[in-house]
């Protein structure tokens, strides 16, 4: 700032001030009133509105929605793709047609009110440390993916598995390097049990982190 431009805001704060005084506003008004010269204006907050979710029992056409998952981009943390007939058996597993991973239930993710499949989300039974547990398992597609829809959808499904009553709690095991899924576990409710490596897909270790939300 010049020294003459100085000299004009100088003159407009003293211009500003008397006219407080002649309204008969108080020193330390007057004193706000300087203050407040130059500040930014800060906008208001506006919470944000939970997207509107509904998990569906896994559909006979739910193959589409899988192999719209099955890019590098959203298996980058698991293994890479997998091909055409691994996704078929995927399909076939889900559809409860293949009773190879014991007890559990995979569903699609459907956004309201259009209605539209935008992920996939799940538990199943598996072991940690020599006793049977539920994990949990999720994916959105990549357009709808920052809008809180996983963290919606795990919600749900802690609820379905609590109604199953064969465990007390859920685990997860998302990539350590994967801090979108790690968010939606903070989300869910899940509490950080600390680091280890899992086996996924079978012959591909990962280091991840294990987090459990209890049922009950």
């Amino acid at each position: 700032m010049t020294e003459r431009k100085a000299e004009a805001a100088e003159r407009k704060v003293e211009v500003t001030e008397r006219d407080a005084q002649s309204r008969g506003v108080g020193a330390g008004e007057a004193e706000a009133v300087r203050a407040t010269k130059g500040a930014r204006t800060v906008e208001p907050h506006v919470p944000r509105i939970p997207p509107d979710v509904r998990i569906e029992a896994w559909p006979a056409d739910g193959l589409d929605l899988l192999r719209k998952a099955n890019t590098p981009e959203m298996t980058r943390h698991l293994g890479g793709p997998e091909t055409a007939e691994q996704l078929a058996r995927r399909h076939l597993r889900y559809l409860g047609d293949l009773d190879d991973e014991g007890p559990g239930r995979m569903y699609r993710i459907v956004l309201l009110p259009e209605g539209e499949p935008v992920g996939t989300v799940g538990f199943w039974e598996t072991e940690r440390r020599g006793k049977p547990v539920y994990e949990a398992g999720w994916s959105v597609l990549p357009d709808f993916q920052g809008r809180g829809i996983a963290a919606a959808a795990v919600h749900q499904v802690l609820a379905a598995a609590a109604v199953e009553g064969r465990h007390p709690a859920v685990h997860a095991f998302p990539s350590a390097a994967n801090a979108a899924s790690n968010a939606v576990c903070r989300k869910a409710g899940f509490a950080f049990m600390g680091t280890c490596d899992v086996e996924y897909p079978k012959g591909h270790l990962i280091r991840a982190n294990e987090w459990r939300a209890t049922l009950r």
